[in-house]
């Protein structure tokens, strides 16, 4: 079995109204500090693989087809060995 982790993130050009609201609520908590905040989603994939390369590329392709919106989302995939 191999564990693949799929990170869902709105693309730096789509506004993100959730992230805003976070950042503002950290500003008014006293973390003046903070730049930005982007929120996104998170996926943990359990497949049956022959490796990590054909579990990345069956993950990549759910990522593509199914986790993510390509007109208005990035995601990114990580293999666990």
């Amino acid at each position: 079995m191999v564990k693949a982790l799929v990170y869902v993130t709105l693309k730096k050009s789509v506004f993100d109204p959730q992230g805003k609201t976070i950042h503002d609520a950290l500003g008014s908590l006293g973390y003046a500090g903070v730049a930005d905040v982007r929120q996104g989603k998170f996926f943990e994939v359990t497949l049956d693989a022959p490796d990590a390369e054909a579990a990345r590329a069956t993950v990549e392709e759910i990522a593509r087809q199914v986790l993510a919106n390509p007109v208005i989302e990035s995601y990114r995939v990580e293999v666990e060995r």
